[in-house]
């Protein structure tokens, strides 16, 4: 006589989920590829971020945060923090375009999981 709390049916093993598709990588902030060319521009002259802010009258720990990305710094507070590195507001935009094409660049040559577009450029209106 067979138990009533066995069950006998045949156990069918369950596959394995699909792998999910990798996500999408993240689009570069605008914030961030203008901070990274601060950054990198103040280094680069060997300048500490006191002396930077106060020539560009912001505050250290504001101009900090825009280096950071973590902050979206008005085109006037942009434009003090280039000129107070020796760039106009065109140079500083114009070398973030170049960091955007060189990482979107970067991406697009890079094997994907998911379909999606490249954006290997920018247009800036005043």
């Amino acid at each position: 006589m067979t138990n009533p709390l066995v069950n006998d049916a045949r156990v069918i093993p369950l596959r394995p989920a699909p792998a999910a598709p990798a996500p999408a990588p993240r689009e570069p902030l605008w914030r961030d590829l203008v901070g990274d060319v601060l950054r990198r521009e103040r280094l680069a002259q060997e300048r500490t971020l006191k002396d930077v802010a106060d020539e560009a009258r912001i505050s250290m720990p504001y101009l900090s945060e825009v280096e950071r990305g973590r902050k979206e710094a008005s085109s006037e507070v942009l434009a003090a923090a280039a000129q107070a590195l020796g760039l106009g507001l065109g140079d500083l935009l114009s070398r973030a375009h170049g960091e955007l094409v060189r990482v979107t660049a970067r991406r697009a040559s890079a094997p994907r999981g998911v379909s999606g577009s490249a954006h290997n450029g920018l247009c800036l209106a005043a």
